[in-house]
């Protein structure tokens, strides 16, 4: 689905919160860390249509930065992993009603998201951009007054481009980047606010049908990547960070990271396991 409206600063910040809360009211309890190592399962949340952090290959299995940093951690933690497949805009919600032990899916660590989550120490980091042609005249954010711009509705990227771009922007928000990156290489526009990661697969899409590649024209913000754990479940949460430590130390997560991300970690996400 697809929708279309005017700029309103602070609303794709606002809905996650909202959304979090009402979700928060529902008579859940999350699993301790005794239960899920009784139940010998690790249900982790991840938006499998936002690569390259969570898709599918050719053969339908779960792949990405995010899947295969799971798979780590529930391996570490000497349990089976289940993945439960969510949206940008169900991350919390399904962590809140205890459809997931864990969010580990591009989740930025923000203030609002704080209010009704914990999150662990950074295991990633993500940048936010605007992303365009080379001929596209954009240098600034006020660049973006009459024009139009992509992005997967409740993502951070939403939240960021609704808060800085100017009035009169015409921002289009989609369900999720997969659909949002269809959109593009179908001509239906040229203009995305998402992450470095998720410019480089779409420019492989556009490669393919003969069009030219978006390149970084505004750098928005670099955020911390967290995985969300409920609140009130602190054995749980020190438990993730003591994994996140060890795996860093060790560089498991920077060779995930860099498989995907065609970088290292930044030296702030790496100086956590020391």
């Amino acid at each position: 689905m697809i929708t279309s409206f005017p700029l309103n600063r602070g609303m794709a910040a606002l809905a996650v919160t909202a959304a979090a809360l009402l979700a928060a009211q529902a008579p859940a309890h999350a699993n301790t860390l005794e239960q899920v190592q009784q139940q010998k399962t690790l249900r982790v949340a991840i938006d499998l249509n936002a690569p390259p952090y969570g898709m599918k290959d050719a053969s339908l299995k779960e792949t990405g930065s995010d899947v295969e940093t799971a798979q780590l951690l529930a391996k570490d933690l000497g349990v089976r992993l289940e993945i439960v497949p969510t949206t940008q805009a169900n991350r919390i919600p399904f962590l809140l009603t205890n459809k997931a032990d864990v969010v580990i899916s591009s989740l930025t660590i923000t203030p609002q998201r704080q209010e009704v989550v914990d999150f662990t120490i950074p295991y990633a980091a993500i940048q936010s951009v605007i992303a365009a042609p080379e001929s596209e005249p954009i240098s600034s954010m006020k660049d973006l007054a009459g024009k139009t711009v992509m992005t997967a509705r409740g993502t951070t990227n939403d939240a960021n481009v609704t808060k800085l771009a100017p009035a009169g922007t015409n921002i289009v928000r989609f369900e999720n980047d997969a659909t949002a990156m269809t959109a593009v290489t179908s001509g239906r526009g040229n203009i995305y606010s998402g992450a470095p990661a998720i410019i480089a697969s779409l420019n492989k899409q556009l490669a393919a049908s003969g069009k030219p590649p978006l390149v970084t024209k505004v750098v928005m913000a670099t955020s911390m990547l967290g995985i969300g754990v409920a609140k009130n479940n602190p054995q749980l949460l020190e438990k993730m960070n003591e994994l996140i430590r060890k795996t860093l130390k060790s560089g498991e997560l920077n060779a995930i990271y860099k498989k995907y991300h065609g970088a290292d970690l930044p030296a702030e996400v790496v100086a956590e396991g020391k």
